[in-house]
């Protein structure tokens, strides 16, 4: 665990769990800002191929900016391309020669050692000749290197919460949980009414299972209570597990009420991504708990669900209501792009970046993965 645990805020859940938004408007060049429109940097008829490697198995969101980008850029094509075993293979494939252009990285690089080498290739993306607009990222979710420069500009932030079928709630005249006893008590009323599984979601040990949705921010929140604990869970030191305790027994107390069947979530749902969004879309499971990366992929799921399409229903995603005043919005960064310097295609990769350093393509990218 890093030192650093950035962007939680405590909130009642009365309005929509927005995650990916890495901006802020008052931040950003008022030209900019005035003037929705992209204004090319290069001719508009360059002809280059860029790649985007990461270790995301699913990036629709990126996908639909590579079309955006092509109106401006009709002859670019831009791929992305999944490389399993990141950590340990990014560095071997940036001096391949299939070097991607563009790679992701993480804050946890900057620690650890083995990564100077993936540190080494990246552009200084704060180099004012590049004309990228950084100041429209707001201070929380930027990294700056001792000595100024910005090589990883922030893509995605990590959020947990829960996909809620609006249409179940207001066929049972029921209110959106704003806190835990309003949650259980929503949970006992579903039950009720012949919901059989009031809430599910990935049995597993990934970030998009349901215990991570419902303990992690709880015990972000327990580290942010306890600065002092942040020594020894950097060390290791097994006295740090304490800090789980509230979490975990707050997970545990809400499954002996038996609104979540774990068994049940594994025999139906097989990965935390598609199968998890492909269950939801069954149309009787009024909550289902999750991460923002499980969001993205909702979008263009919908029509590959025959239930879905039979029965359309509304659909938003919330924080957990996991204590009694309410719920956490965990909001970390957890990805982000740096730019291969030694990049064949240098001037039209950082036009990208430029092209997506945008409140207005951010916020397309959020869009896309919240809904």
């Amino acid at each position: 665990m890093k030192s650093r645990i950035s962007g939680m805020i405590k909130k009642i859940t009365t309005a929509v769990l927005v995650i990916a938004l890495v901006t802020g408007t008052a931040g950003c060049k008022k030209e900019e800002a005035d003037n929705t429109e992209f204004k090319p940097g290069l001719p508009t008829e360059t002809t280059c191929s860029i790649r985007v490697a990461g270790n995301y198995s699913n990036f629709e969101s990126l996908e639909s900016e590579f079309e955006r980008f092509y109106e401006y850029y009709p002859n670019a094509s831009l791929n992305y391309v999944y490389l399993d075993d990141y950590d340990h293979t990014i560095a071997s494939a940036l001096m391949s020669d299939e070097a991607p252009d563009i790679y992701v990285t993480a804050s946890w690089m900057l620690d650890d050692e083995k990564m100077a080498p993936v540190l080494e290739n990246a552009e200084v993306l704060s180099d004012p000749a590049l004309n990228i607009d950084l100041e429209c990222i707001r201070k929380g979710a930027r990294w700056t290197l001792a000595n100024g420069d910005v090589i990883m500009f922030p893509i995605f932030t990590r959020s947990y919460g829960m996909l809620v079928n609006m249409d179940i709630f207001e066929k049972n005249a029921l209110a959106i949980p704003e806190n835990y006893p309003g949650l259980v008590e929503a949970c006992k009323k579903l039950k009720a009414a012949g919901y059989e599984n009031p809430v599910m979601g990935a049995n597993g040990k990934t970030t998009s299972s349901l215990y991570y949705a419902f303990s992690f921010p709880l015990f972000c929140a327990n580290v942010i209570s306890h600065p002092e604990s942040v020594a020894s869970l950097n060390a290791m030191d097994s006295s740090a597990g304490e800090m789980m305790r509230p979490a975990l027994e707050k997970l545990k107390e809400f499954l002996d009420l038996g609104y979540i069947d774990p068994a049940k979530c594994a025999e139906e749902m097989q990965d935390d991504y598609n199968a998890v969004i492909m269950r939801f879309f069954e149309g009787d499971v009024p909550m289902m708990l999750g991460s923002g990366d499980m969001v993205s992929g909702t979008l263009k799921r919908e029509s590959k669900s025959e239930a879905f399409l039979a029965n359309k229903f509304r659909y938003k995603f919330y924080v957990v209501p996991i204590e009694d005043d309410g719920g956490y919005f965990l909001d970390a960064v957890n990805l982000f792009f740096s730019v291969n310097k030694n990049s064949k295609n240098l001037d039209m990769t950082n036009e990208f970046i430029r092209f997506l350093t945008r409140e207005k393509e951010l916020g397309n990218m959020a869009a896309i993965s919240v809904l």
